[in-house]
């Protein structure tokens, strides 16, 4: 019988109940043509109902390939949990991603995972185990003692434990079966076999198909080609067809956000040392410049979503990488790829020119094994107690993606952010930062609206090294709280510092050195 189906067929056995897992960072490796098939399948004819989705990582951009977002909807989706949630604007629209309203107004069980435990978790149902045990995210969110990962009142299972071990105490994830799996490949044979010759990372989809296929159920994979049996070397084989129940060829699928296809992205390269993309002058470009200067040459550095990923980007910019100096860094993403440059915004994930590349739970164990010594992170808030919180603020249920094992497992930390938030207005003339209009939230808070990481407590108790990066102020973080280390020139330190963190730092350098005016510079 064949495999090879259209997307309709394939997805027209899920049945009510029936748990859903898939694999897609963003835009890439996203399978949108077996989610918008199941979605129109439920507006038809109002089945399958009450499905449960697994997404280790957010997986659409929300916008034109939107992912789970085709099945953000009341009846069709119950409960959701993933490493993360995309939670940007879409431009066309205005609006945020469906699922995010339906987290916002209690319509589905949500719950939010960090994505090395989604990764990892993946492995323990995989191989039949009873479940994933951790000490990563102890005296976060996911820790049961405050949240356990729930992220609506619906939620009310408990999905993570608490369990004691020779005296210590651990994370638990229970195991639970995962019926179908969306993958999204390259190439397929008749067989079914995998490849990802075009997919410049290929995140946890191998594992995705062993958890399903432990549990008895249907692995389901989109393909932009289908390829003679034998025409592809074995090792390009990351899917054997043994895992693969129905495959569909949808031959027009991007790429990843914006981009058809770019092939800066699957390496065999070199980088020509120009840069390629440039940050708009302003407060993002002194954050990056300065971030940038405790990146060190030969150290393995990592960089997660949001404003830390802007730091490659400008020191490419600044002629760091020129000459071949591309080689003297080694920089990776929580996704695999290593070498190259680090991409932000919506190509985040993928690095341009990289050198080599393994699969997500891989990943997670170099990273929790400490092997990113220095990790560049962003900030939405810290607080008076040394929280850091990305995973939920005001309106927005974000999620903390990796940040949480990366920030636990790094031994010197960098936090980037600006200093306020919601309109902020600042100017870079001259070696100078003058503030035209002041954020209008505040990001140094008496408390988090959520713990995703316990910095201060990390640095008392495991000797953590950590900085904060603003457009304005540099802090250190020491084991009884920030030390505020350098200024901006053209910043007041009273009215535009102090004045606008509801807790004061333990302690102010004397002399306060200004920060280098030739971050200020176009």
């Amino acid at each position: 019988m064949s495999k090879i189906c259209t997307a309709a067929q394939a997805v027209s056995d899920i049945r009510p109940g029936q748990s859903v897992g898939s694999v897609g960072v963003i835009g890439w490796l996203t399978p949108d043509a077996l989610f918008q098939a199941l979605a129109q399948r439920f507006h038809e004819t109002g089945s399958p109902r009450d499905l449960t989705f697994f997404f280790p990582v957010s997986v659409g951009d929300g916008m034109d390939i939107r992912g789970m977002d085709h099945v953000a909807v009341e009846g069709l989706m119950k409960r959701i949990v993933s490493g993360n949630f995309t939670n940007a604007v879409n431009p066309a629209t205005g609006k945020r991603p469906e699922f995010m309203r339906l987290i916002r107004e209690n319509r589905v069980e949500a719950y939010c995972w960090p994505i090395g435990a989604t990764m990892h978790w993946l492995r323990e149902v995989a191989r039949r185990s009873p479940g994933y045990l951790t000490r990563i995210g102890l005296g976060s969110y996911i820790d049961p003692r405050q949240q356990g990962g729930k992220y609506t009142a619906r939620a009310t299972d408990d999905l993570v434990r608490m369990q004691e071990l020779d005296g210590k105490e651990y994370l638990f994830y229970p195991s639970w079966p995962l019926d179908v799996a969306f993958l999204r490949a390259t190439s397929a044979d008749e067989h079914g076999n995998l490849s990802f010759e075009d997919e410049p990372i290929t995140s946890c989809a191998l594992a995705m198909a062993l958890a399903v296929k432990a549990s008895g159920g249907t692995v389901i994979a989109q393909v932009r080609k289908l390829v003679p049996r034998h025409a592809r070397p074995a090792h390009a084989v990351r899917i054997p067809g043994v895992l693969v129940d129905r495959v569909v060829v949808e031959p027009d699928a991007m790429m990843t956000t914006d981009i058809r296809y770019d092939d800066a992205y699957l390496g065999g390269q070199l980088f020509d040392g120009r840069a390629s993309d440039r940050l708009t002058p302003g407060a993002d470009k002194v954050i990056a410049r300065r971030a940038a200067r405790e990146v060190s040459p030969g150290e393995v550095s990592i960089f997660g979503f949001g404003a830390s990923s802007d730091v490659p980007t400008v020191m490419m910019e600044d002629g760091l990488f020129a000459d071949g100096g591309l080689h003297r860094y080694s920089f990776t993403t929580e996704h695999g790829p290593f070498g190259g440059v680090v991409m932000s915004g919506w190509q985040f994930s993928a690095n341009k020119y990289p050198e080599a590349l393994i699969d997500g739970p891989s990943q997670f164990d170099f990273i929790d094994g400490g092997n990113c010594p220095m990790a560049a992170l962003a900030f939405a808030q810290f607080d008076r107690a040394g929280n850091i919180n990305v995973s939920r603020f005001g309106a927005a249920n974000p999620g903390p993606g990796g940040f949480i094992d990366i920030a636990y497992n790094a031994r010197k930390l960098l936090f980037t952010g600006t200093f306020t938030t919601g309109g902020l207005a600042a100017d870079t003339t001259d070696g100078f930062l003058s503030v035209g209009r002041e954020g209008s939230v505040r990001k140094f808070v008496e408390r988090v609206d959520e713990i995703t990481y316990p910095l201060g407590r990390n640095v008392a108790e495991r000797g953590q090294e950590a900085k904060v990066i603003t457009e304005r102020a540099v802090f250190s973080v020491a084991p009884d709280g920030l030390v505020l280390e350098e200024v901006a020139p053209g910043i007041d330190v009273r009215s535009q510092v102090l004045d606008l963190m509801a807790f004061p730092p333990v302690r102010v350098a004397e002399p306060l050195p200004r920060m280098d005016p030739t971050l200020f510079r176009a």
